[in-house]
């Protein structure tokens, strides 16, 4: 049976972008389950699976339908025992909590502000207008303002990032000799950008450049099926 795979797009179809479908379409591929992607806007997320969530990824398995990237992550390990784990058990799943809880709290707030434009250039205009509203409310300024004081930091992705160029020095992974889930949370943050704008995050021989780049070959390259922004 083929899970299906609700992940978010923009204005085309070919370009999805959402960190955390990311992290989905890594894991259904490191599990080597079969699954077809639906893209789905902002503003049709109400209309997956009868509104069961108010974000993607969605996955439909059979008659299981799961919200959210940890919890797919979990509910896979748990139905597809057999196949290569995404955890390597109850160890995996915190350190994975604590990546996830890094990566929002350290990654994505520095990286928003750089492609918060670049995001509502991709989005058709229905897309445009919820973002804009959503989005202001969020952040208390007009879009537009917003992203001028999030490029301001900008430069402290390189910084924040120190603690993956340490333990690069002893180890491929976050998983350690493969990647994990951990590994795929913040190939989602990473990816999120390369998609959405032509952007330099890190400089070619930055270690963390390097392993975002083994990360995209994984799979047959399924992480480059979308090309980067340019």
């Amino acid at each position: 049976m083929t899970v299906t795979l609700y992940e978010l797009c923009g204005s085309d179809p070919a370009r999805p972008f959402s960190p955390h479908c990311w992290k989905t379409v890594m894991s259904l591929a490191h599990k080597g389950i079969d699954f077809r992607r639906e893209q789905v806007p902002f503003t049709a997320i109400p209309e997956v699976e009868d509104g069961v969530g108010k974000t993607v990824p969605i996955i439909r398995d059979g008659d299981t339908v799961v919200v959210d990237s940890f919890e797919i992550a979990l509910y896979l390990d748990r139905t597809y025992p057999d196949r290569p784990s995404l955890f390597k058990g109850e160890g995996g799943q915190a350190m994975a909590r604590f990546v996830e809880s890094w990566a929002a709290t350290q990654i994505h707030t520095v990286l928003i502000g750089r492609i918060l434009l670049d995001i509502y250039a991709m989005l058709g205009e229905p897309d445009q207008g919820y973002f804009r509203e959503s989005r202001e409310a969020r952040f208390g300024m007009p879009l537009e303002q917003a992203a001028e004081v999030g490029a301001r930091r900008f430069d402290l992705l390189r910084e924040r990032l120190d603690p993956m160029r340490m333990m690069l020095k002893r180890q491929p992974f976050i998983g350690g000799g493969s990647p994990l889930f951990c590994d795929y949370i913040l190939f989602g943050a990473l990816q999120w950008a390369r998609v959405t704008s032509p952007a330099q995050l890190l400089e070619a021989d930055d270690p963390v450049a390097q392993w975002f780049e083994t990360c995209l070959d994984l799979y047959d390259g399924i992480g480059r099926s979308v090309p980067a922004a340019v």
